[in-house]
């Protein structure tokens, strides 16, 4: 299963959406390399929500292509609102109900 994950960085205020079939594992990704080119810049990323996505890999980068071409921070906002219904494009998006940091 591949899963759109949302981590933010409360020193900088600031929130990444990615894919992974292991975003607990990613997250650790990212708080440790300092040479990406967004993530990078930042520290102390926290996961803010995980969704499930796709068995299939080309699928989740569409969902995840998709929400970064918003570019509005209201849709994060309500991705990571629990009790925001998924509809449209996102849909097919199932809550993975308990995120562990």
């Amino acid at each position: 299963m591949f899963y759109i994950y949302i981590i933010y960085s409360e020193t900088a205020d600031k929130y990444y959406t990615g894919y992974s079939e292991d975003p607990w594992s990613r997250i650790i990704q990212h708080n440790e390399n300092k040479l990406d080119k967004y993530t990078g810049k930042y520290d102390n990323w926290k996961l803010a929500a995980v969704l499930a996505a796709s068995e299939e890999r080309g699928e989740a980068m569409k969902l995840e292509k998709f929400i970064k071409k918003q570019k509005t921070k209201k849709l994060i906002d309500k991705l990571i609102n629990p009790d925001f219904v998924l509809t449209g494009a996102l849909a097919q998006l199932v809550r993975v109900p308990h995120v562990r940091d």
